[in-house]
């Protein structure tokens, strides 16, 4: 009894040590995004002076049904955004170091989370894109850096995600 009560301890200390890491590195408490999304054509933006612009893709591919999970974005321990199906959005930031946290809004699947980070350099413009792979077997959620000419592509091709967290 005594060595099921430590090892539920140590359980729970190192499940407390990986929502902190997972907290830190971008990923702030929950919350759920009502997503719309806008089908009016959109160009490239340029980033302010001064500062650096990401883009956040997400590329459903041919599983874009009703039961599509959302995707929601963190920056720097802050939730900033989220997509639904084929959409995108971007974020103005200051130059240096950002840490990026995408996780799945959704009871349908089970929970992923993907973790990355990035070095801004004033007027740079960044694309970041996400994926959710699915199959009998493996539920993946990645999140990649992307070419510039494959992000322009996307948002060309994909309406602009426009996303408020939901009132309870």
């Amino acid at each position: 009894m005594k060595a099921a009560l430590v090892a539920l301890l140590f359980a729970a200390s190192a499940f407390a040590q990986a929502q902190s890491t997972v907290s830190a590195a971008g990923c702030p408490g929950d919350v759920s995004f009502k997503v719309h999304l806008d089908n009016a054509r959109h160009t490239l933006a340029q980033p302010q002076k001064g500062k650096a612009l990401i883009y956040f893709i997400h590329d459903a591919g041919a599983d874009n049904g009703i039961a599509y999970p959302t995707v929601k974005i963190g920056l720097d321990g802050a939730w900033v955004g989220a997509n639904h199906g084929d959409s995108y959005f971007s974020v103005s930031v200051s130059t240096g170091e950002h840490h990026v946290c995408a996780t799945l809004q959704s009871s349908m699947v089970d929970q992923r989370v993907e973790l990355a980070h990035f070095t801004a350099e004033s007027g740079q413009v960044y694309f970041c894109r996400t994926r959710l792979l699915l199959s009998r077997a493996i539920e993946l959620l990645e999140l990649d850096r992307i070419d510039s000419d494959q992000g322009a592509y996307l948002i060309a091709s994909y309406p602009l995600s426009v996303s408020h967290p939901k009132k309870y």
